[in-house]
C-alpha cells in the first residue's frame, strides 16, 4: 500500500445550501486525486446549535437566543497544496456558505492506495 497526504475538508452546511455549495465547491476545483475527480462525501442531515452572541450580525438567530438547525456533513480531500486549499476555503466555502462563520474543519490525512 502507498500511502498518499491530504488535505480532508468537512463543512456543515444546511440541507437547502448543500446543492448549491456543492456546485460552488466545484466551480474552484474539481477535486481531482488519484484518477478521479468530484469526489464528496455527505452524510445525512443532523443538527448543529449555537447560541449567537450579543454584537454578532448573525444569518439567523437573535442574540442570546439558541438556535437549532438541520444540517448536512459534507467532506471531501486533495492532494495536500496549500495554495489550493486557500482558494477552496476563500473562494468556494466562504464566499458561498449561508452562514457567516461556516463550521469547517481541515485535517491532514493519508489516503492508502494499493
Amino acid at each position: 500500500m502507498t500511502l498518499h497526504p491530504l488535505y480532508r475538508i468537512t463543512v456543515f452546511v444546511p440541507p437547502a445550501h448543500l446543492q448549491a455549495l456543492k456546485d460552488a465547491i466545484l466551480a474552484v476545483d474539481d477535486l481531482s486525486a488519484g484518477g478521479y475527480s468530484h469526489g464528496m462525501w455527505e452524510s445525512a442531515p443532523g443538527q448543529e446549535q449555537f447560541r449567537v452572541l450579543p454584537g454578532t450580525h448573525s444569518a439567523i438567530g437573535q442574540p442570546g437566543a439558541l438556535v437549532r438547525e438541520a444540517s448536512v456533513r459534507l467532506e471531501f480531500c486533495i492532494p495536500r497544496d496549500a495554495a489550493r486549499l486557500q482558494r477552496l476555503l476563500e473562494d468556494g466555502i466562504a464566499a458561498h456558505h449561508p452562514w457567516n462563520s461556516p463550521a469547517v474543519f481541515v485535517d491532514t490525512t493519508e489516503f492508502a492506495s494499493p
